[in-house]
């Protein structure tokens, strides 16, 4: 009996201290979104590690998304194409921070993050990276208005 109290003991602090460390990587796992005059605003608090990590939506299927200022276009795992429904369109070489890696290229319909979406999204397809995060790069931010102040990222419709 003294044993089985352990365990389960264990088993909720497992519990509980993983969903924590769960929300210090994404604090941001149901952004909100307010309508400001004819803006929709979403506010995304930065990580432990000082990155803006948020779940998302591509095509409607949810993601989680790091942003990522310095990628040119949106960079999905190549081993999430299956899941998203994506359709590669070609291939192109593509400069990351581990080198020069061979992407497949493709188009996303949709690219949803709280009640801001954008349409017509490039993105890459790479083989060299790993997990489930994409990084969200300028192929979505630049049809937003983004602002950072303190330990906030704010994304703004145009």
């Amino acid at each position: 009996m003294y044993i089985l109290a352990w365990i389960c003991g264990l088993g909720l602090l497992t519990f509980v201290f993983g969903d924590l460390l769960d929300r210090q990587e994404n604090p941001n796992r149901e952004p909100e979104s307010v309508r400001i005059d004819n803006q929709t605003e979403v506010r995304l608090k930065q990580n432990r590690a000082g990155h803006y990590v948020t779940a998302g939506t591509i095509n409607g299927v949810p993601v989680e998304f790091m942003i990522d200022t310095g990628a040119t276009d949106v960079a999905i795992p190549a081993h999430l194409q299956e899941r998203l429904g994506l359709l590669p369109t070609g291939s192109a070489l593509a400069q990351t921070a581990n080198g020069v890696v061979r992407v497949a290229r493709t188009e996303l319909n949709s690219v949803s993050i709280g009640d801001i979406t954008v349409h017509n999204v490039r993105a890459n397809l790479n083989p060299g990276m790993n997990g489930e995060q994409i990084l969200l790069g300028m192929s979505v931010l630049k049809q937003l208005e983004f602002t950072q102040r303190g330990e906030w990222l704010i994304l703004r419709t145009l």
